[in-house]
């Protein structure tokens, strides 16, 4: 009898540990992902990342904000390392903490030119297989320039998943730009949706503008 409970808590772990995977900056070892993400008309943004290990990943990334408050456009360039700083695998959960670190070139209608830009960030995150809540804050500082995007995520799923099923979760999210972007804090409500390594979410703001995010893993 504690065999067949160990066994079948094992299952579930994997399996959320595979679903939880899908968001991150690192996916699974050998591994390639790939995001694009449009937030509201403020923020564009791609990237793409390899994983040699489960615990590291490097790529690039470009990053557009266009802010509603002086109607500048800022646009970086930038290359990227990712690590896993701590997993807990859970009897039926998983949380995690990322760190991430990025170079680039950055141009703004501010300023001439191109500047060095750098960058610093975290996730945390905590996910089982109806309930998901995420941390993640993004610094980006140049000579002309300091901007931070911070982003809280909830979410419910309405039915249990498993790894090779069609999952679905609502997702309520705030977010608040920082270094005259944005002025005040941004809301979303949003549909995801992920099947394998294909992850699809879109949605609205709280002011009816939309937002779209698509994550591919190989």
């Amino acid at each position: 009898m504690h065999s067949l409970v160990g066994r079948r808590a094992a299952v579930l772990l994997c399996a959320c540990a595979a679903v939880a995977a899908q968001a991150k900056p690192i996916a699974f070892a050998n591994g390639t992902t790939v995001m694009a993400e449009y937030g509201a008309g403020t923020m564009v943004e791609a990237q793409a990342f390899y994983a040699p290990s489960y615990r590291f990943s490097a790529g690039g990334g470009w990053l557009r904000l266009d802010s509603d408050l002086d109607r500048r456009t800022r646009e970086i360039g930038y290359v990227r390392a990712n690590y896993l700083l701590e997993r807990w695998n859970l009897e039926a959960a998983q949380a995690n903490v990322f760190v991430w670190g990025s170079l680039g070139r950055s141009e703004d209608d501010g300023f001439g030119g191109s500047r060095l830009a750098r960058n610093a960030g975290f996730q945390l995150d905590y996910e089982t297989r109806r309930f998901y809540a995420a941390l993640k804050s993004d610094l980006w500082e140049s000579t002309a320039f300091s901007h931070r995007i911070d982003t809280v995520q909830l979410g419910l799923a309405p039915y249990e998943h498993d790894y090779r099923d069609l999952a679905a979760w609502f997702v309520v999210q705030a977010r608040r730009y920082t270094g005259q972007i944005h002025r005040g804090t941004e809301t979303a409500y949003l549909l995801r949706l992920f099947k394998g390594g294909a992850w699809v979410e879109a949605g609205v703001t709280g002011e009816g503008k939309p937002q779209v995010m698509a994550m591919f893993n190989f």
